[in-house]
């Protein structure tokens, strides 16, 4: 059940402030300003009724500004506290869903075993493809690689890049090895038992299916083509199809960076 942030009554506190200054043009003027004390010549009233008129307006305005100016700083609060409602929100969501929040058991290139533990504290652009994909898989890569390649000179924002194989059958330590290092250093191949990618695909939500082998024993793996953005607390929070590109990839992952708060800070 999703618990709906208390709406703040802006409308109520408008109305209310903005009645307030029409409450002062009934005060006679010289209840609330000492003319009486001085002489006409040296208030600059002359006895002139629009002088008068000119003080009354300019008290009305100052009253009128000093209550708008307190109803913006009252509205700016009010806003503060609504997107803060909606951050703690927002947040609570991601920890409920599963998309990412599964862990993992498998073995890097250089065969050592990596969960998502391994990865908290870092920020991580996730992949799952394999070695023998014809065009998509690099073509995937190459984005990956350059997303992680952009935050390279950014102190404490370098990224992971993990390439978790959809194909262990054929993908062992060595293959995934050869392959990640056609793109940057810091893509981590991932490959482990049939069982554990299953697993992996499953908490990440990632199709696959091997289609039908050829007469050399060939065949390719169709795939969910997409790469994941997790943040440093391994949550999910953006992901990036085909249809994007390495700027706009770069752009992303900038702008989370830029507004990303840890879980309880």
């Amino acid at each position: 059940r999703t618990v709906q942030p208390k709406t703040p009554s802006y409308w109520r506190l408008f109305f209310a402030l903005s009645a307030l200054p029409r409450m002062f043009p009934t005060l006679p003027l010289r209840s609330r300003w000492p003319v009486a004390q001085c002489g006409a010549q040296q208030c600059g009233l002359g006895g002139d009724p629009s002088g008068t008129a000119q003080v009354q307006l300019r008290t009305r305005l100052l009253i009128t500004c000093l209550f708008g100016g307190a109803f913006l700083g009252v509205w700016l609060y009010f806003r503060r506290e609504k997107e803060q409602q909606q951050k703690l929100q927002r947040i609570q969501e991601l920890k409920k869903l599963s998309l990412g929040q599964g862990d993992f058991q498998l073995v890097d290139h250089t065969g050592q075993p990596r969960s998502k533990a391994n990865f908290l504290g870092q920020w991580v652009l996730l992949y799952f493809g394999f070695t023998h994909c014809p065009d998509i898989c690099p073509e995937e890569l190459e984005k990956m690689s350059q997303g992680v390649r952009s935050r390279e000179d950014e102190p404490g924002s370098a990224a992971a890049g993990p390439v978790i194989t959809v194909d262990p059958e054929r993908d062992d330590g060595a293959a995934v090895a050869k392959y990640v290092k056609e793109f940057h250093p810091r893509l981590l191949g991932l490959t482990g038992s049939p069982e554990n990618v299953r697993k992996a695909g499953r908490a990440y939500r990632v199709y696959y299916s091997a289609g039908p082998r050829d007469e050399d024993n060939d065949y390719i793996v169709d795939h969910t083509v997409i790469i994941y953005l997790l943040s440093p607390d391994g949550l999910f929070l953006d992901y990036y199809n085909r249809g994007k590109s390495e700027v706009q990839i770069v752009q992303s992952i900038k702008g989370h960076m830029e507004t990303y708060r840890r879980l309880g800070s």
